[in-house]
């Protein structure tokens, strides 16, 4: 055995036997707490465990098959053994008794050379079982409304999608089902990952939170459910405000990704009209942080996580939008093409954005203009909401906000 191969071998070992270490670390100070039954293994044992995973492997790669494999059996048998015991007690708790199967397991994986593979198993697994408290906390916040939305998503992504034909079917530029209702999954998935995010926060974070969690969704939803709030509420003007700040900057990063997985080259061609307006928005952000808020019920929670009707909505409205920017390039020119963007970008940014996304007549330059109009005046819209369901002070705190936002917005589209 040359020495490059010793080496292979005790760094294998090394990473099995520290894997091993972090997850019996865990299992042992959390087998010390007051209600929790001893483990049937704690540090030593985890460590010995993972040195036999990695050892069997060796051993039927240096041309010992027979012992390497009794090894590795006889420890899955002791894990099992150990598992009936519990279980024969009446003892429900197998935490302990699965972690180290994936101990053992991440050891035969160092052992046969993805030492990658065998720590990140082990990162993960010490991971998971430190945050116990906080992952058990998240599944009590979760509800039916939430399961079920899981449930029908998957069926949708995974049953229906795969179904529909590809098209194009009629005139250019066509219908596309599956790709309609790849963005309709699209934007379903981001208001269901919104809505389990909200969840998980907790109205007690603030407005802050709950406008940067609302704008994954809608920020003009937001605008307008914290104007409105801001009547009744009006010593929480400033909190309120920021939370629609905070839910309008999102708007500016989910239209950048949104792009980037629609259409690279757009998405490039609009970040320096984007990326401005952000960072000014998390500046104005990160400057009210040291005000402490009330904590208070933000807006409230929608009956649907998936919103799937207003999904469904937002794809018709696209095709048509499609049909729309065709017949307007073809009569009007660069200033038709414009002027619909600004019009569909005040009702819906989220179409605007598919519509500009999957317009191959234009060229890029156009059409990050075009994105970046119908964003300011959708910008300019929830000014207006502000400016006029607003009161107090969340009125001159969040015109100020957007407006300012507005022009830097502006300012890129006069420059670029």
């Amino acid at each position: 055995m040359t020495t490059d191969e010793q080496l292979r071998i005790a760094i294998s070992l090394g990473i099995a036997a520290l894997g091993g270490l972090a997850v019996g670390i865990e299992r042992e100070w959390s087998g010390q707490k007051p209600g929790e039954r001893p483990r049937f293994a704690g540090v030593r044992t985890f460590v010995l465990i993972g040195l036999l995973g990695a050892l069997s492997v060796h051993l039927i790669q240096l041309g010992v098959p027979t012992a390497g494999t009794i090894i590795l059996i006889t420890a899955a048998l002791l894990i099992i053994t150990a598992y009936f015991s519990a279980a024969y007690k009446g003892e429900r708790e197998s935490t302990t008794e699965f972690a180290a199967v994936l101990v053992l397991a991440a050891g035969a994986l160092a052992g046969a050379g993805q030492l990658a593979m065998a720590s990140a198993i082990n990162a993960f697994l010490a991971l998971i079982l430190v945050e116990k408290s906080r992952i058990h906390s998240l599944v009590f916040r979760l509800q039916s409304e939430e399961l079920t939305a899981g449930f029908r998503f998957a069926v949708l992504a995974l049953v229906i999608l795969p179904l529909l034909p590809p098209g194009p079917f009629g005139p250019d530029p066509g219908i596309r089902p599956r790709e309609l209702w790849a963005l309709v999954l699209l934007f379903s998935g981001l208001s269901f990952a919104a809505y389990i995010a909200r969840r998980a926060a907790g109205p007690e974070r603030g407005y802050r939170i709950a406008g940067i969690l609302g704008g994954l969704i809608s920020s003009t939803a937001v605008t307008l459910n914290f104007s409105r709030e801001s009547r009744s509420e009006k010593a929480l003007g400033v909190a309120l405000a920021f939370g629609v700040i905070a839910a309008c900057t999102v708007l500016f990063l989910r239209v950048e990704f949104v792009m980037m997985l629609l259409n690279r080259n757009i998405a490039l061609a609009a970040l320096p009209y984007l990326a401005a307006p952000f960072l000014l928005g998390v500046v104005l952000i990160l400057f009210t942080l040291y005000k402490k808020e009330k904590s208070c019920e933000a807006e409230s929670e929608p009956q649907n996580p998936l919103r799937l009707f207003s999904a469904i909505q937002m794809a018709v409205t696209f095709q048509a939008a499609l049909y729309l920017i065709k017949w307007v390039g073809s009569q009007f020119g660069t200033p038709g093409i414009l002027a619909t963007a600004v019009v569909v970008g005040m009702t819906d940014v989220d179409t605007l954005t598919f519509m500009i996304a999957k317009q191959s007549g234009i060229n890029t330059g156009l059409a990050a203009t075009a994105l970046g109009a119908g964003i300011l005046s959708n910008t300019f819209l929830k000014v207006l909401i502000a400016l006029f369901v607003g009161r107090g002070l969340f009125r001159r705190w969040a015109v100020i906000g957007l407006t300012a936002t507005g022009l830097a917005l502006l300012a890129m589209l006069l420059i670029f």
